[in-house]
């Protein structure tokens, strides 16, 4: 793991990132978090608890998140299940009203070049 993902980061309410999920376990460094670091590419930092509607809109953007890639580690998503998506892949699904809800304390702060936190507090859901 990078040094950036072993310092403590922040949501995007300011205060110190909480875990997203375990199980199935998240991330961009599969340590439970939506952790970002500069190999980030994606920018996986939008703590979201998918559903049915936003799994098939996901495959229909070519982003199949419900089938599962064993090659991969990736045991394929359910309805429910919380997974740290890419912040432009919500924003985009957000414009297709097809966002799925979010949990704002696992969310990481770097979401907020993508998306404006107004938007994000619209989808929020407890932790």
């Amino acid at each position: 793991m990078m040094l950036a993902a072993m310092q403590k980061q922040r949501n995007v309410l300011g205060t110190e990132l909480k875990a997203c999920s375990k199980k199935p376990l998240t991330g961009f460094f599969r340590d439970g978090c939506c952790n970002t670091a500069n190999e980030d590419l994606g920018a996986h930092t939008v703590c979201a608890e998918v559903t049915e509607e936003f799994l098939e809109y996901s495959k229909q953007q070519g982003n199949d998140l419900s089938t599962p890639r064993p090659e991969f580690g990736f045991v394929g998503l359910s309805p429910g299940d919380r997974w740290c998506l890419c912040a432009a892949r919500w924003a985009e699904a957000l414009e297709a009203g097809m966002a799925p809800r979010v949990v704002l304390e696992s969310t990481h702060e770097r979401t907020l070049e993508f998306v404006p936190l107004a938007a994000l507090q619209q989808y929020a859901i407890p932790g």
